[in-house]
Protein backbone atom coordinates (compact mmCIF):
# COMPACT_ATOMS: atom_id res chain seq x y z
CA UNK A 1 0.00 0.00 0.00
CA UNK A 2 1.32 3.10 -0.90
CA UNK A 3 -0.11 6.66 0.45
CA UNK A 4 0.43 10.08 -0.77
CA UNK A 5 -0.45 13.16 1.03
CA UNK A 6 -2.37 16.00 -2.22
CA UNK A 7 -4.21 18.30 0.32
CA UNK A 8 -2.85 19.99 3.41
CA UNK A 9 -5.36 23.01 3.97
CA UNK A 10 -5.86 24.01 7.62
CA UNK A 11 -7.51 20.89 8.96
CA UNK A 12 -8.64 19.39 6.31
CA UNK A 13 -5.73 16.30 4.74
CA UNK A 14 -6.05 14.16 1.87
CA UNK A 15 -4.14 11.42 0.49
CA UNK A 16 -4.27 8.97 -2.86
CA UNK A 17 -4.29 5.64 -1.96
CA UNK A 18 -2.51 2.74 -4.47
CA UNK A 19 -2.98 -0.69 -3.10
CA UNK A 20 -1.31 -3.10 -5.80
CA UNK A 21 -3.28 -5.84 -8.32
CA UNK A 22 -1.16 -8.51 -6.34
CA UNK A 23 -1.92 -7.43 -2.17
CA UNK A 24 -5.52 -7.67 -3.58
CA UNK A 25 -4.86 -11.01 -4.95
CA UNK A 26 -2.88 -12.40 -1.90
CA UNK A 27 -6.03 -11.46 0.19
CA UNK A 28 -8.45 -13.21 -2.00
CA UNK A 29 -6.70 -16.39 -2.65
CA UNK A 30 -6.22 -16.30 1.66
CA UNK A 31 -9.55 -15.63 1.87
CA UNK A 32 -10.53 -18.41 -0.36
CA UNK A 33 -8.13 -20.73 1.26
CA UNK A 34 -10.02 -20.60 4.67
CA UNK A 35 -13.37 -21.68 3.34
CA UNK A 36 -11.80 -24.72 1.89
CA UNK A 37 -12.95 -26.92 5.53
CA UNK A 38 -16.52 -24.10 5.75
CA UNK A 39 -18.28 -24.89 2.55
CA UNK A 40 -19.89 -27.97 1.76
CA UNK A 41 -20.11 -28.22 -2.17
CA UNK A 42 -21.91 -31.37 -3.96
CA UNK A 43 -18.97 -33.52 -5.41
CA UNK A 44 -16.38 -32.35 -3.67
CA UNK A 45 -14.99 -33.83 -0.55
CA UNK A 46 -14.23 -31.14 2.56
CA UNK A 47 -11.42 -29.29 1.88
CA UNK A 48 -10.74 -30.52 -1.45
CA UNK A 49 -12.62 -27.82 -3.18
CA UNK A 50 -10.25 -26.20 -5.88
CA UNK A 51 -9.38 -22.24 -5.53
CA UNK A 52 -10.28 -22.10 -9.05
CA UNK A 53 -14.13 -23.12 -8.20
CA UNK A 54 -14.49 -21.42 -5.01
CA UNK A 55 -13.04 -18.53 -6.63
CA UNK A 56 -15.96 -19.01 -9.47
CA UNK A 57 -18.64 -19.21 -7.06
CA UNK A 58 -17.24 -16.75 -4.08
CA UNK A 59 -14.78 -14.83 -5.66
CA UNK A 60 -17.04 -11.29 -6.14
CA UNK A 61 -18.38 -11.42 -2.71
CA UNK A 62 -15.24 -12.18 -0.72
CA UNK A 63 -13.25 -9.72 -2.92
CA UNK A 64 -15.93 -7.03 -1.59
CA UNK A 65 -15.21 -7.97 1.93
CA UNK A 66 -11.20 -7.82 0.78
CA UNK A 67 -12.11 -4.31 -0.67
CA UNK A 68 -13.53 -2.89 2.42
CA UNK A 69 -10.67 -4.63 4.64
CA UNK A 70 -8.08 -3.22 2.52
CA UNK A 71 -9.52 0.09 2.47
CA UNK A 72 -9.99 0.05 6.19
CA UNK A 73 -6.79 -1.29 6.86
CA UNK A 74 -4.83 1.42 5.16
CA UNK A 75 -6.78 4.10 6.67
CA UNK A 76 -5.81 2.97 9.99
CA UNK A 77 -2.27 3.29 9.04
CA UNK A 78 -2.36 6.40 7.46
CA UNK A 79 -3.90 7.83 10.91
CA UNK A 80 -1.46 6.06 13.43
CA UNK A 81 1.36 6.83 11.04
CA UNK A 82 0.61 10.52 10.84
CA UNK A 83 -0.47 10.79 14.87
CA UNK A 84 -3.35 12.23 13.55
CA UNK A 85 -6.64 12.85 15.88
CA UNK A 86 -10.13 12.73 13.87
CA UNK A 87 -12.86 14.78 13.97
CA UNK A 88 -14.60 12.91 11.54
CA UNK A 89 -14.99 9.56 9.95
CA UNK A 90 -12.80 9.40 6.88
CA UNK A 91 -14.46 10.28 3.43
CA UNK A 92 -13.15 7.36 1.18
CA UNK A 93 -13.72 8.16 -2.48
CA UNK A 94 -13.64 4.88 -4.62
CA UNK A 95 -13.12 4.33 -8.24
CA UNK A 96 -16.63 5.05 -10.26
CA UNK A 97 -15.76 3.89 -14.22
CA UNK A 98 -17.70 0.15 -14.49
CA UNK A 99 -14.29 -0.75 -16.10
CA UNK A 100 -12.06 0.21 -13.46
CA UNK A 101 -14.37 -1.24 -10.67
CA UNK A 102 -14.66 -4.75 -12.56
CA UNK A 103 -10.95 -4.66 -12.74
CA UNK A 104 -10.26 -4.04 -9.06
CA UNK A 105 -12.82 -6.67 -8.54
CA UNK A 106 -10.95 -9.43 -10.35
CA UNK A 107 -7.52 -8.56 -8.96
CA UNK A 108 -6.33 -7.14 -12.50
CA UNK A 109 -5.94 -3.95 -11.53
CA UNK A 110 -4.66 -1.65 -8.11
CA UNK A 111 -6.84 -0.07 -6.26
CA UNK A 112 -6.59 3.66 -6.46
CA UNK A 113 -8.92 5.78 -4.15
CA UNK A 114 -8.38 9.34 -2.27
CA UNK A 115 -9.06 9.41 1.38
CA UNK A 116 -10.27 12.82 2.87
CA UNK A 117 -9.58 13.72 6.53
CA UNK A 118 -10.52 16.13 9.00
CA UNK A 119 -7.98 16.16 12.09
CA UNK A 120 -9.09 18.07 15.09
CA UNK A 121 -7.24 21.21 16.17
CA UNK A 122 -3.88 21.23 18.34
CA UNK A 123 -3.43 23.86 20.84
CA UNK A 124 -2.02 24.45 24.49
CA UNK A 125 -4.33 24.56 27.21
CA UNK A 126 -4.80 28.26 28.84
CA UNK A 127 -3.81 28.75 32.52
CA UNK A 128 -6.99 29.21 34.72
CA UNK A 129 -5.38 31.60 37.33
CA UNK A 130 -6.50 34.78 36.18
CA UNK A 131 -10.04 33.39 35.43
CA UNK A 132 -12.62 35.03 38.16
CA UNK A 133 -16.10 34.47 38.46
CA UNK A 134 -18.92 34.92 40.85
CA UNK A 135 -21.26 32.60 42.55
CA UNK A 136 -24.32 34.36 42.97
CA UNK A 137 -25.97 33.23 45.94
CA UNK A 138 -29.83 33.47 47.36
CA UNK A 139 -31.01 32.38 50.81
CA UNK A 140 -34.34 30.87 51.43
CA UNK A 141 -36.15 33.75 53.05
CA UNK A 142 -39.72 32.96 55.11
CA UNK A 143 -41.83 35.39 53.47
CA UNK A 144 -40.52 32.79 50.12
CA UNK A 145 -41.52 29.98 52.51
CA UNK A 146 -44.44 31.55 53.68
CA UNK A 147 -45.62 32.24 49.93
CA UNK A 148 -45.05 28.49 49.03
CA UNK A 149 -46.88 26.90 51.67
CA UNK A 150 -49.48 29.78 51.35
CA UNK A 151 -50.11 28.58 47.27
CA UNK A 152 -50.07 24.53 48.56
CA UNK A 153 -52.40 25.39 50.56
CA UNK A 154 -54.69 27.28 47.89
CA UNK A 155 -54.25 24.15 45.85
CA UNK A 156 -55.07 21.60 48.77
CA UNK A 157 -58.07 23.70 49.56
CA UNK A 158 -62.04 22.47 48.78
CA UNK A 159 -64.77 24.11 47.16
CA UNK A 160 -68.04 23.95 47.93
CA UNK A 161 -70.88 24.67 45.70
CA UNK A 162 -72.97 28.38 46.36
CA UNK A 163 -76.59 28.84 46.71
CA UNK A 164 -78.90 28.17 44.10
CA UNK A 165 -78.78 31.70 42.18
CA UNK A 166 -76.18 32.81 43.70
CA UNK A 167 -73.67 34.97 41.76
CA UNK A 168 -69.66 34.53 41.66
CA UNK A 169 -67.19 36.53 43.34
CA UNK A 170 -63.73 36.67 43.06
CA UNK A 171 -61.65 33.58 44.27
CA UNK A 172 -64.81 31.65 43.28
CA UNK A 173 -64.17 28.58 41.17
CA UNK A 174 -66.36 28.24 38.29
CA UNK A 175 -66.96 25.74 35.39
CA UNK A 176 -67.71 26.92 31.88
CA UNK A 177 -67.71 25.93 28.61
CA UNK A 178 -66.38 27.94 25.93
CA UNK A 179 -66.20 28.80 22.43
CA UNK A 180 -63.84 31.30 21.32
CA UNK A 181 -63.60 33.68 18.11
CA UNK A 182 -61.30 36.09 16.36
CA UNK A 183 -63.15 38.33 13.92
CA UNK A 184 -66.31 36.30 14.12
CA UNK A 185 -64.53 32.90 13.31
CA UNK A 186 -63.94 29.93 15.87
CA UNK A 187 -60.10 29.56 15.91
CA UNK A 188 -57.71 26.37 17.12
CA UNK A 189 -57.28 25.78 20.40
CA UNK A 190 -60.08 28.12 21.58
CA UNK A 191 -62.80 25.16 22.53
CA UNK A 192 -63.30 24.18 25.85
CA UNK A 193 -65.44 22.11 28.19
CA UNK A 194 -66.05 21.41 31.85
CA UNK A 195 -62.93 23.93 32.50
CA UNK A 196 -62.52 24.51 35.85
CA UNK A 197 -61.80 28.57 36.63
CA UNK A 198 -60.78 30.54 39.31
CA UNK A 199 -61.22 33.84 39.39
CA UNK A 200 -58.18 36.04 39.98
CA UNK A 201 -55.80 33.16 39.72
CA UNK A 202 -54.71 34.77 36.59
CA UNK A 203 -54.53 31.26 34.98
CA UNK A 204 -56.14 32.61 31.56
CA UNK A 205 -55.47 35.37 29.92
CA UNK A 206 -55.72 39.07 30.99
CA UNK A 207 -59.55 40.36 31.74
CA UNK A 208 -61.17 36.81 31.20
CA UNK A 209 -61.32 35.81 34.55
CA UNK A 210 -62.66 39.38 36.07
CA UNK A 211 -65.45 38.97 33.36
CA UNK A 212 -66.77 36.28 35.32
CA UNK A 213 -68.25 38.01 38.33
CA UNK A 214 -71.53 38.24 38.86
CA UNK A 215 -72.22 35.03 36.65
CA UNK A 216 -74.68 32.69 38.08
CA UNK A 217 -74.71 28.84 36.91
CA UNK A 218 -76.85 28.55 33.64
CA UNK A 219 -75.67 32.22 32.54
CA UNK A 220 -74.54 33.27 28.86
CA UNK A 221 -71.78 35.01 28.35
CA UNK A 222 -70.00 36.79 25.51
CA UNK A 223 -66.63 37.24 26.99
CA UNK A 224 -64.08 40.02 25.68
CA UNK A 225 -60.33 39.53 25.91
CA UNK A 226 -57.13 40.28 23.62
CA UNK A 227 -54.11 37.41 23.83
CA UNK A 228 -50.76 39.56 24.93
CA UNK A 229 -48.37 40.30 22.70
CA UNK A 230 -45.96 37.60 23.81
CA UNK A 231 -48.49 35.00 23.96
CA UNK A 232 -47.13 31.89 22.98
CA UNK A 233 -49.31 30.34 20.27
CA UNK A 234 -47.89 33.70 17.46
CA UNK A 235 -50.73 33.61 15.25
CA UNK A 236 -53.24 34.44 18.66
CA UNK A 237 -50.40 37.13 20.17
CA UNK A 238 -52.04 40.63 19.96
CA UNK A 239 -55.33 39.69 18.73
CA UNK A 240 -58.40 40.30 20.27
CA UNK A 241 -61.09 37.72 20.46
CA UNK A 242 -64.27 36.92 21.80
CA UNK A 243 -65.56 33.62 24.31
CA UNK A 244 -69.66 32.58 24.14
CA UNK A 245 -68.89 31.18 27.30
CA UNK A 246 -71.43 28.90 29.50
CA UNK A 247 -71.69 28.99 33.31
CA UNK A 248 -72.12 25.53 34.56
CA UNK A 249 -71.43 25.20 38.17
CA UNK A 250 -70.22 28.61 40.74
CA UNK A 251 -68.42 26.94 43.79
CA UNK A 252 -67.08 29.01 46.73
CA UNK A 253 -63.33 28.30 48.24
CA UNK A 254 -63.02 26.21 51.95
CA UNK A 255 -60.60 28.70 54.53
CA UNK A 256 -57.36 28.93 53.48
CA UNK A 257 -55.40 26.45 56.51
CA UNK A 258 -51.60 26.34 57.14
CA UNK A 259 -51.73 24.27 59.46
CA UNK A 260 -50.19 20.64 60.48
CA UNK A 261 -53.01 19.06 58.57
CA UNK A 262 -51.24 20.98 55.91
CA UNK A 263 -48.78 18.83 56.08
CA UNK A 264 -50.27 15.68 56.46
CA UNK A 265 -52.39 16.32 53.23
CA UNK A 266 -48.85 16.28 51.49
CA UNK A 267 -47.43 13.10 53.19
CA UNK A 268 -45.48 14.86 56.40
CA UNK A 269 -45.36 15.13 59.87
CA UNK A 270 -46.68 18.09 60.84
CA UNK A 271 -46.41 21.88 59.09
CA UNK A 272 -42.88 22.39 60.49
CA UNK A 273 -41.85 19.19 58.94
CA UNK A 274 -43.35 20.73 55.19
CA UNK A 275 -42.08 23.96 55.65
CA UNK A 276 -38.43 22.93 55.97
CA UNK A 277 -39.32 19.74 52.75
CA UNK A 278 -40.01 22.85 51.14
CA UNK A 279 -37.09 24.97 51.64
CA UNK A 280 -35.38 22.15 50.92
CA UNK A 281 -36.68 21.99 47.34
CA UNK A 282 -36.60 25.93 46.50
CA UNK A 283 -33.07 25.74 47.95
CA UNK A 284 -32.23 22.73 45.03
CA UNK A 285 -33.70 25.24 42.47
CA UNK A 286 -31.45 28.19 43.49
CA UNK A 287 -28.30 25.83 43.73
CA UNK A 288 -29.21 24.87 40.40
CA UNK A 289 -29.80 28.13 39.20
CA UNK A 290 -26.43 29.44 41.00
CA UNK A 291 -24.70 26.94 39.03
CA UNK A 292 -26.41 27.53 35.40
CA UNK A 293 -25.33 31.14 35.95
CA UNK A 294 -21.33 30.43 37.15
CA UNK A 295 -20.85 27.57 34.61
CA UNK A 296 -21.93 30.41 31.69
CA UNK A 297 -19.75 32.55 33.28
CA UNK A 298 -16.62 30.33 32.98
CA UNK A 299 -17.61 28.99 29.62
CA UNK A 300 -17.92 32.43 28.69
CA UNK A 301 -14.01 33.26 29.53
CA UNK A 302 -13.04 30.15 28.63
CA UNK A 303 -14.17 30.99 25.31
CA UNK A 304 -12.11 34.17 25.06
CA UNK A 305 -8.92 32.26 25.94
CA UNK A 306 -8.93 30.55 22.58
CA UNK A 307 -8.87 30.84 18.93
CA UNK A 308 -7.75 28.10 16.75
CA UNK A 309 -9.02 26.34 13.71
CA UNK A 310 -12.51 24.56 14.21
CA UNK A 311 -13.25 20.99 11.96
CA UNK A 312 -15.64 22.94 9.30
CA UNK A 313 -17.83 19.55 9.37
CA UNK A 314 -18.15 19.55 12.45
CA UNK A 315 -19.19 23.15 12.47
CA UNK A 316 -21.63 22.60 9.82
CA UNK A 317 -23.13 19.38 11.60
CA UNK A 318 -23.74 21.52 14.67
CA UNK A 319 -25.25 24.95 12.72
CA UNK A 320 -27.72 22.12 10.87
CA UNK A 321 -28.74 20.75 14.10
CA UNK A 322 -29.29 24.39 16.12
CA UNK A 323 -30.42 26.19 12.39
CA UNK A 324 -33.33 22.91 12.09
CA UNK A 325 -34.63 24.04 15.61
CA UNK A 326 -34.96 27.73 14.86
CA UNK A 327 -36.64 27.21 11.43
CA UNK A 328 -38.83 24.34 13.01
CA UNK A 329 -39.90 26.20 16.21
CA UNK A 330 -40.70 29.49 14.76
CA UNK A 331 -42.86 27.26 11.81
CA UNK A 332 -44.72 26.29 14.43
CA UNK A 333 -45.36 29.52 15.51
CA UNK A 334 -46.06 30.80 12.31
CA UNK A 335 -43.42 33.62 12.70
CA UNK A 336 -41.23 35.58 10.39
CA UNK A 337 -37.39 35.94 11.07
CA UNK A 338 -39.09 39.98 10.37
CA UNK A 339 -41.06 39.62 14.06
CA UNK A 340 -38.16 38.50 15.28
CA UNK A 341 -36.53 42.20 14.10
CA UNK A 342 -33.90 40.51 11.99
CA UNK A 343 -33.50 38.66 8.77
CA UNK A 344 -32.37 35.11 7.79
CA UNK A 345 -29.19 36.40 6.70
CA UNK A 346 -28.31 38.12 9.95
CA UNK A 347 -29.93 35.16 11.92
CA UNK A 348 -27.49 32.74 9.69
CA UNK A 349 -24.35 34.73 10.73
CA UNK A 350 -24.91 34.78 14.63
CA UNK A 351 -26.28 30.88 14.79
CA UNK A 352 -23.21 30.38 13.06
CA UNK A 353 -21.53 32.04 15.52
CA UNK A 354 -22.82 30.08 18.03
CA UNK A 355 -22.15 26.91 16.84
CA UNK A 356 -18.47 27.67 16.12
CA UNK A 357 -18.48 28.39 19.90
CA UNK A 358 -20.06 25.46 20.97
CA UNK A 359 -17.52 23.48 18.86
CA UNK A 360 -14.56 25.43 20.33
CA UNK A 361 -16.15 25.17 24.12
CA UNK A 362 -16.62 21.29 23.24
CA UNK A 363 -12.72 20.66 22.06
CA UNK A 364 -11.28 22.61 24.61
CA UNK A 365 -13.57 20.84 27.57
CA UNK A 366 -12.40 17.14 25.85
CA UNK A 367 -9.06 18.05 26.18
CA UNK A 368 -8.83 19.81 29.71
CA UNK A 369 -10.72 16.32 30.41
CA UNK A 370 -8.64 13.90 28.37
CA UNK A 371 -5.43 16.13 30.44
CA UNK A 372 -6.80 15.35 33.75
CA UNK A 373 -7.72 11.86 33.38
CA UNK A 374 -11.20 12.88 34.60
CA UNK A 375 -13.85 9.83 33.27
CA UNK A 376 -17.48 8.33 33.90
CA UNK A 377 -18.19 5.61 35.67
CA UNK A 378 -20.09 2.74 35.14
CA UNK A 379 -22.37 4.28 38.33
CA UNK A 380 -23.01 7.39 36.90
CA UNK A 381 -24.33 6.21 33.48
CA UNK A 382 -26.18 4.11 35.22
CA UNK A 383 -27.93 6.71 37.72
CA UNK A 384 -28.63 8.77 34.42
CA UNK A 385 -30.22 6.04 32.41
CA UNK A 386 -32.45 5.10 35.71
CA UNK A 387 -33.57 8.34 35.67
CA UNK A 388 -34.22 9.02 32.03
CA UNK A 389 -36.14 6.11 32.30
CA UNK A 390 -38.36 7.22 35.05
CA UNK A 391 -39.47 9.97 32.35
CA UNK A 392 -41.39 7.30 30.73
CA UNK A 393 -43.29 5.91 32.79
CA UNK A 394 -44.41 1.95 31.65
CA UNK A 395 -42.06 2.03 29.48
CA UNK A 396 -38.81 1.85 31.46
CA UNK A 397 -37.61 -1.72 30.04
CA UNK A 398 -37.78 -0.29 26.50
CA UNK A 399 -36.03 2.97 26.93
CA UNK A 400 -32.99 1.22 28.80
CA UNK A 401 -32.79 -1.43 26.20
CA UNK A 402 -32.59 1.10 23.74
CA UNK A 403 -29.58 3.06 25.05
CA UNK A 404 -27.98 -0.45 25.98
CA UNK A 405 -28.07 -1.18 22.23
CA UNK A 406 -27.12 1.96 20.74
CA UNK A 407 -23.94 3.26 21.36
CA UNK A 408 -24.43 6.73 19.86
CA UNK A 409 -27.43 7.35 22.46
CA UNK A 410 -25.16 6.23 25.10
CA UNK A 411 -22.86 8.71 24.63
CA UNK A 412 -25.64 11.18 24.50
CA UNK A 413 -25.96 10.22 28.27
CA UNK A 414 -22.19 10.25 29.29
CA UNK A 415 -21.76 13.54 27.43
CA UNK A 416 -23.62 16.02 30.03
CA UNK A 417 -22.26 14.11 32.92
CA UNK A 418 -18.48 14.45 31.65
CA UNK A 419 -18.55 18.03 30.77
CA UNK A 420 -19.96 18.50 34.28
CA UNK A 421 -17.21 16.84 35.86
CA UNK A 422 -15.14 18.86 33.85
CA UNK A 423 -16.71 22.24 34.68
CA UNK A 424 -16.15 21.29 38.57
CA UNK A 425 -12.73 20.52 37.98
CA UNK A 426 -12.17 23.92 35.93
CA UNK A 427 -13.47 25.55 39.48
CA UNK A 428 -10.98 24.33 41.62
CA UNK A 429 -8.34 26.13 39.37
CA UNK A 430 -10.11 29.64 38.97
CA UNK A 431 -11.15 32.19 41.43
CA UNK A 432 -14.61 32.12 42.73
CA UNK A 433 -16.14 34.56 44.78
CA UNK A 434 -19.59 34.16 46.54
CA UNK A 435 -21.83 37.13 46.45
CA UNK A 436 -25.18 36.93 48.18
CA UNK A 437 -28.14 38.12 46.08
CA UNK A 438 -31.72 38.26 46.12
CA UNK A 439 -34.11 35.68 44.24
CA UNK A 440 -34.99 38.30 41.89
CA UNK A 441 -31.76 38.75 40.71
CA UNK A 442 -30.56 35.26 41.11
CA UNK A 443 -33.20 34.08 38.67
CA UNK A 444 -32.24 37.43 36.10
CA UNK A 445 -30.32 36.45 33.15
CA UNK A 446 -27.25 38.56 31.95
CA UNK A 447 -29.05 39.43 28.93
CA UNK A 448 -31.75 40.37 30.73
CA UNK A 449 -30.02 42.61 32.86
CA UNK A 450 -28.48 44.37 29.45
CA UNK A 451 -31.36 44.67 28.04
CA UNK A 452 -32.62 47.08 31.27
CA UNK A 453 -29.75 49.09 30.90
CA UNK A 454 -29.79 50.02 27.47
Amino acid sequence: MQATQTISEGLKREFKVVVPAAELEDKLSSQLSGLKDKVRINGFRPGKVPLSHLRRLYGRSVMVDVVQNTVNEANQQIVSDNQFRLAMEPKVSLPEAREDIEAVMEAKADLAYTVALEVLPSFELADLSSVEVTREVAEVSDAELDEALTRMAKQNRSFTARDEGAAAEAGDRVTIDFVGKIDGEPFEGGTGQDIPVEIGSGSFIPGFEEQLIGAKAGDERVVKATFPDDYNAAQLAGKAAEFDVTVKAIEVPGELKIDDDLGKAFGMENLEALRNAVRDRVGVDFTAQSRRKLKRQLLDQLDKLYTFDLPPTLVQQEFDGVWQGVVGEMTRAKRSFADEGTTEEEATAEYRRISERRVRLGLVLAEIGDKADIKVNDDEITRALVERARQFPGQEKMVWEFYQKNPEALAEVRAPIFEEKVVDHLLTQAKVTDKPVSKEELFTDEEEKEGAKA
